[in-house]
């Protein structure tokens, strides 16, 4: 059995590799010398992140359908030292007018796709390895306005706690990043929909969402993949079940 010390034939698998968390972590898992098994529904995308990225292995797969579980399995060719489960879900409005079509298919995309990921590398964890979700400051702190990303991503918190007590005995933890609102383009999207909604520019929108922080400020697709790198470390460990907050100081509530 390959070593964790021997990084160059360890595998990284990340879904949503394509998009500006998923970019900005293959970026530094590939700088830590792991092989990157790069997850995403479009081809066009995963070739262009591969042209830039050399270690990337792309995999078209939609991991909201369970076809995503056969395709990933195949594509793994090597021990899974990480993997990394953080696509986005839909934008949908508030609890009381986003479609509950919208509502399941988040949960089915945040949690059921965590788990196809999980089932597909299963035989290829040994101790030592993580299984990382990329979850959101709205699952714990709910809004108003993102009925979807909130109800998903407070599942996800339970899941990943499950995850941490299903593999504990094998020494494979489970870890849940908890970012809040991030400057990317899908935000830069967002803020401009409630701007027109209020007749006010995207920049007031971005920055009431900044001073929302007790820093003011947003949270960064390279700070995410910071605290990625970070569990790499054996003293991880001890983080098994947790949620790692990168919300910037918005969340006011104990714990």
């Amino acid at each position: 059995m390959t070593t964790h010390e021997e990084q160059g034939s360890e595998i990284a698998v990340v879904v949503g590799a394509t998009g500006a968390f998923g970019t900005a972590i293959v970026n530094r898992l590939a700088a830590s010398g792991l092989r990157i098994l790069a997850v995403a529904r479009t081809t066009e995308a995963l070739a262009e992140l591969k042209a830039r990225v050399p270690q990337v292995e792309p995999c078209a797969a939609d991991i909201s359908s369970d076809t995503a579980i056969e395709a990933i399995a195949t594509a793994v060719n090597g021990p899974v030292r990480m993997v990394v489960h953080g696509p986005g879900v839909g934008v949908a409005g508030g609890i009381l007018t986003a479609p509950t079509s919208t509502l399941v298919d988040a949960v089915n995309i945040k949690v059921g796709g965590l788990l196809r990921l999980v089932r597909a590398v299963d035989e290829q964890l040994s101790a030592g390895a993580r299984i990382v979700a990329i979850g959101g400051h709205y699952g714990l702190e709910p809004t108003a306005y993102a009925a979807s990303a909130g109800i998903a991503n407070a599942a996800l918190v339970n899941g990943v706690r499950q995850l941490s007590l299903a593999y504990g005995a094998r020494g494979v933890t489970a870890h849940l990043i908890v970012p809040g609102p991030a400057d990317t383009e899908r935000l830069r999207r967002v803020a401009a929909d409630r701007a027109a909604l209020r007749n006010i520019t995207m920049e007031d929108v971005l920055a009431e969402m900044a001073a929302e922080s007790s820093i003011g400020r947003l949270t960064t697709p390279e700070q995410v993949a910071w605290a990625v790198s970070l569990l790499l470390a054996p003293e991880a460990d001890a983080m098994t079940g947790s949620a790692l907050m990168l919300d910037s100081g918005r969340r006011r509530g104990l714990p």
